[in-house]
Formats: C-alpha cells, sequence, structure tokens
C-alpha cells in the first residue's frame, strides 16, 4: 500500500476497520474524538456496527456484551473517560474476553486539560480495574507505529483472550505524518468455541465474570495468571538506539521516547556515550533488557510527561545498582530537546545515587516554570 498523509487518530481509526472490526462503540471526548467521528462514517459505509453510547459507561458495556459473540470490537477514549470505563474493563478480564482499547492521554489529575500527557501510565500498566489481571500495553511513538500496533493489538488479544490497550499520548493522536495502511481484509467468520452465539442443537455456554464459590474464583484467577506468564515469555517489546556503546542509558516511551531520541543524538555529537531504550509494550515491561543494561551503564535518566510513573518499574529492574535519575513535564506539558540534552549533560557529568531522584528534580522543575 502507498503511504498517505494521515492524522493519528484517524489512522488508527481506518487500521482497525481494515483488519476486521465488526463493532466499535464508544463516546466523544478530546484528544480522540477523531477515532469516534472516523468509526461514525465508515463503520455504516461497511455495513459494522457503530453507537455513540450515552456515557463511557454504556460504551464498555456495550463493547463487553458484543464481544461475548466473538465478534472483533473495540472501544476509545481519553484519560478521564477511561477511568469511566475501569469497572467494565474489570468484568472483561475477569470474563477472559478478548477487547481492545484505544486510550488518547490527556493532561490530568481530574479533568485537566485536552493537552498531551502521559499520565495514565498506572491506570493502564497497573490495571485501573479492581482485581488481578494484567492488560497488554502498547505505546506507539509514531503514526506508522500506531497503524501497526493497532493491527497487532486485535491479534494479541485474540490469541490471549485478553485486553489490549494501545495507549498514546494526544500528540500521537493529533499529529499528521506519512504511513501506511494496511490492506483491507474481510471480517472473519469463524466462531470461537468459547462464544454466545445461541445454543440450539449445542450444549449451553457460560460466559460471566461472577463466581460465587471462592475456590471457583481462585482457579480462574490461577488461569489468568498462567496467562500472564505466558505473555511475559513472549511478547516484550522495545526498540534500542545506539546502545552498543552507551554509558548513560535514557528511557522514555511515545512521545517522550521519540523527544529523548533527539536529545540523545546531540549528546552523542557532544561526544557523551548516551544511548535510548525506548519500551513498545508497557506492559509486559523490558525488564529484563534494561536488567542487562543495569550491568554495564553508570546511569540511567528516565523520561516522562508524568511525575515519573514509568520510573519506578525502571528502579525495579536496575535494583539499586547504579543511579537511576528522572526529567519528566506534567499536566499537558511537552518537554523541549535542549531540556532533555540539559539533563542528559547533568548526569553524564556526576551520577548521584538518590533515594528518590523526583525531589531534586522538583526543585530543578522550577527553571522552567512561570512564576
Amino acid at each position: 500500500m502507498p503511504r498517505e498523509l494521515l492524522k493519528g487518530n484517524e489512522a488508527m481509526a481506518e487500521a482497525a476497520i481494515r483488519v476486521g472490526l465488526e463493532a466499535y462503540f464508544g463516546y466523544p471526548i478530546t484528544p480522540q474524538t477523531e477515532i469516534l467521528e472516523w468509526m461514525s462514517r465508515r463503520m455504516p459505509e461497511l455495513g459494522r456496527v457503530f453507537v455513540q453510547a450515552e456515557s463511557e459507561l454504556g460504551a464498555v458495556n456495550m463493547v463487553y456484551g458484543a464481544a461475548c459473540t466473538g465478534a472483533r470490537v473495540m472501544s476509545s477514549s481519553s484519560s478521564p473517560g477511561v477511568s469511566l470505563m475501569m469497572e467494565g474493563l474489570s468484568y472483561i478480564a475477569g470474563t477472559e474476553l478478548p477487547v481492545v482499547l484505544i486510550d488518547i492521554m490527556r493532561g490530568g489529575p481530574g479533568l485537566g486539560n485536552i493537552a498531551p500527557s502521559q499520565g495514565d501510565y498506572n491506570q493502564m500498566v497497573h490495571g485501573g480495574g479492581h482485581g488481578d489481571y494484567h492488560p497488554i500495553v502498547l505505546a506507539p511513538a509514531t503514526v506508522q507505529e500506531a497503524v501497526d500496533l493497532t493491527v497487532e493489538a486485535f491479534d494479541l488479544a485474540e490469541k490471549y483472550r485478553n485486553l489490549v490497550f494501545v495507549v498514546a499520548d494526544g500528540n500521537v493522536g493529533q499529529i499528521m505524518e506519512p504511513a501506511e495502511l494496511p490492506a483491507m481484509r474481510e471480517v472473519k467468520r469463524a466462531t470461537p468455541e468459547w462464544a454466545l452465539t445461541g445454543a440450539e442443537g449445542r450444549e449451553r455456554r457460560f460466559l460471566s465474570s461472577i463466581y460465587i464459590d471462592p475456590v471457583y474464583e481462585e482457579v480462574t484467577n490461577k488461569r489468568l495468571q498462567e496467562r500472564w506468564l505466558e505473555i511475559q515469555q513472549n511478547e516484550v517489546r522495545y526498540r534500542e538506539y545506539y546502545l552498543e556503546d552507551a554509558d548513560l542509558v535514557v528511557i522514555g516511551f511515545g512521545t517522550a521516547g521519540r523527544i529523548a531520541l533527539t536529545a540523545v543524538r546531540a549528546a552523542r555529537a557532544e561526544g557523551i556515550r548516551a544511548g535510548l531504550l525506548r519500551p513498545v509494550a508497557l506492559s509486559p515491561y523490558p525488564y529484563a533488557a534494561i536488567d542487562e543494561l543495569a550491568k554495564r551503564a553508570s546511569a540511567f535518566l528516565v523520561v516522562e510527561m508524568n511525575a515519573g510513573q514509568m520510573l519506578e518499574d525502571v528502579q525495579r529492574a536496575v535494583a539499586g545498582r547504579v543511579p537511576v535519575d528522572f526529567y519528566g513535564r506534567m499536566g499537558g506539558m511537552v518537554p523541549f530537546p535542549d531540556e532533555i540534552l540539559d539533563e542528559i549533560r547533568r548526569v553524564a557529568r556526576e551520577p548521584r545515587a538518590q533515594a528518590d531522584p523526583r525531589v531534586a528534580w522538583l526543585k530543578r522543575l522550577e527553571k522552567v516554570l512561570p512564576h
């Protein structure tokens, strides 16, 4: 297929349609509303299901019901809207249904603003809903990655009967870049053996997330955990840049990782041996890759558009062996490459072991904030 100039949100929506999306249920919220708008035109054109629900609560429960039939379904939202969906997402996880959700993150907490942020990391990666479950979380940094990961999300959801979240900040959703869309596929017609299709001529099937007897609830939880161990073994995804000889390792995802790469290249031009690891899957997280880097690097710098939510996962992998520093912007603010370059220079000059690098970071942040 030829490359086209595409907006991130619209590209993700069309990618989902082209890989056989059968039903979309959603509710408008900036900065993801273009996904819903695109679906509202394209899905009826193709004779597929589109419903603008009365709320995010309605949308996620429509997704839940449709997924029980074995259909390829999805929804999309942004930070506070996703918060409203969390109860339904936990029901979906407990029922072991393949569902895709796109989250285009905005500034928060609360209603916040419509500017790009990465403040949903903990909510999406560490399970915002109740109970013991783990979603697969994919984090694109470009429009092409957004297309590719949306396609992959459906395959992963169905392979593992698991929730898959595509998590992008508002920049990725709103930016326009050349990208290649997948070819149009036929909607799949094979019905999974677990799906509810009407019991005429066969035994009834049951799909539920409620197990009143704790014994059966524990059996279900054990199955979910075993599945997650398999996912951890097979589905770790990340990108490496200039890490062969890196003494200082920068870690960032999505837009923050993309901007950090520019800063890493500038640092290299100055003779600083910096490299970048950009997680593409935030869950399962590349702990093993960071563990190996910690054996030869002298310091890490985590860059995020939040107050250090991924930082704690990096610290867990490094396990105190070398200093882990942090630089973040919050509330919809996006860092400039020069800001990150200054941080790389600082850490390269004098890496320091700190109990919590966010203490010093907040003081440094005062220099760039208005007074």
